[in-house]
């Protein structure tokens, strides 16, 4: 078992839903406690609660690229590169790490309305999502330990 294997077991185990491990994954690199964040992003777990909206993989991730590039305070401005990464990061999903799937809903993902995340399917849509998520940060020259403050 790998680290991000054993991180999502972890964070599973201790009820947090797939958008949360990807935030609270990248609040520790950061070395960064958030919980009022890791609250407002449980909004987005399993395709906002009923499976029928976007998969929280994809929205948890896109989170992750705001929590570097967007905008937080007044003075600051959105990073100009993030609608281009949250494009890449939205095109991958739905090409490569759901191919197999019929759409990047949780249903679509699950197989039906209404179901439970599974980890096996789940679980493999993490794991390759944050290592993408990882690789766009970095092909953007943007260090997935440094906060947002590092940029501006």
């Amino acid at each position: 078992m790998n680290d991000m294997e054993t991180a999502l077991l972890r964070l599973s185990g201790k009820g947090y839903c797939c958008s949360q491990i990807l935030v609270l994954l990248a609040l520790e690199l950061q070395a960064v406690e958030n919980p009022t964040l890791v609250r407002a992003v449980s909004g987005l777990c399993n395709g906002l609660t009923l499976g029928s909206g976007t998969c929280g993989v994809l929205t948890g991730a896109a989170c992750v690229l705001g929590l570097h590039a967007g905008k937080g305070r007044d003075e600051e401005q959105p990073d100009d590169r993030l609608p281009l990464m949250t494009t890449e990061l939205s095109e991958w999903f739905a090409e490569t790490a759901c191919a197999g799937f019929p759409g990047i809903r949780c249903e679509d993902i699950l197989g039906g309305p209404n179901q439970r995340p599974d980890l096996s399917r789940c679980g493999g849509l993490l794991v390759k999502t944050w290592a993408r998520t990882l690789g766009i940060l970095q092909e953007h020259g943007m260090d997935p330990t440094g906060t947002r403050e590092a940029y501006s």
